[in-house]
């Protein structure tokens, strides 16, 4: 245990080309769940809480760490599971994440271990298994089943962000004189992330086709293009998250920017990787240009503004 805390810093300064490193966990139960490591900022035995008033149900309480103050996270309760029991706190972890510029601790019964596995081997969710999960994808480790936790989800239960552009910003965006622009292909897993960004686009008048993962992403354009035709006169542009199953970001940046018919589409990643998104990965794979999740006037500004350059 004290080999999968202590590599943990270390872990998330890792990227690779179309890998990911899962830290493995339980709740209660003997189902293991993964969290991508990248996204990891420490993992430690539960610390003191205190309440917070007229929080959520699976908010805990608050912790003092590093001084930092940070709302943990019951997560078997917020995927509705069990939560874990008052007494059983103390002898619980807490997993410290960053998403969406935020940082907040997941309150887990126990931390296994942390394996590298490569995204074909990451699974969309099962068809037909419903739209209210809290997963984005499963694997299967040593003949097990891995579930993926879609935190974006569970946050935007707990802390829903605002994702309405602001009337300052769509009467800015209203006052441009672009004519009509061509559809801007959205790339995201999370179902929630997808919905945030198609309506943000959509308020500042633009059409989306948005589509689940690298792998959907790169066969529908190669499907556009199979007449001749270049991406560029689909699609206006390409935004796309980094961690997706099946084909991640990088490589599907990668691959887009090896086709002659693709390479011209300008791709933009937008992932939840904030606070320690390696900057190098994305100029090594060629992408045009980067973006945090997820503040709706910043996403259309900078969409309007490449939008215009082009």
């Amino acid at each position: 245990m004290a080999g999968v805390l202590d590599s943990v810093n270390q872990r998330t300064q890792l990227v690779g080309e179309n890998r990911l490193e899962l830290l493995l966990f339980r709740l209660r139960g003997r189902q293991i769940y993964g969290i991508n490591v990248f996204k990891v900022k420490e993992v430690l035995q539960c610390p003191r809480l205190s309440s917070l008033p007229n929080s959520r149900p699976m908010v805990r309480g608050v912790a003092h760490i590093r001084g930092e103050t940070i709302p943990i996270i019951d997560l078997g309760l917020a995927i509705r599971m069990s939560s874990i029991p008052p007494e059983e706190v103390a002898t619980s972890f807490v997993i410290i994440t960053e998403y969406n510029r935020k940082t907040q601790g997941f309150l887990v019964s126990s931390v296994d271990r942390i394996v590298n596995m490569n995204w074909a081997d990451i699974l969309p969710p099962p068809k037909g298994a419903g739209q209210e999960i809290y997963l984005t994808a499963v694997t299967k480790l040593e003949d097990k089943l891995v579930e993926i936790i879609d935190v974006e989800k569970i946050l935007s239960e707990v802390s829903p962000l605002g994702d309405d552009v602001t009337e300052k910003t769509l009467t800015r965006t209203a006052e441009r004189d672009r004519g009509v622009s061509l559809p801007v292909l959205v790339v995201d897993d999370s179902s929630v992330a997808r919905r945030q960004i198609e309506r943000c686009l959509t308020a500042i008048g633009l059409r989306v086709v948005t589509k689940n993962d690298g792998q959907q992403a790169l066969d529908h354009l190669k499907q556009v293009t199979e007449d001749g035709s270049k991406a560029t006169d689909h699609f206006s542009m390409m935004i796309s998250d980094v961690e997706m199953p099946e084909m991640d970001g990088y490589t599907l940046v990668t691959r887009c920017k090896s086709e002659p018919l693709i390479s011209g589409l300008y791709v933009m990643l937008h992932t939840s990787l904030s606070g320690v998104f390696n900057k190098a990965m994305v100029q090594k794979v060629g992408a045009d240009d980067f973006m945090a999740k997820f503040s709706p006037d910043e996403l259309a500004e900078r969409v309007m503004d490449i939008l215009d350059e082009g």
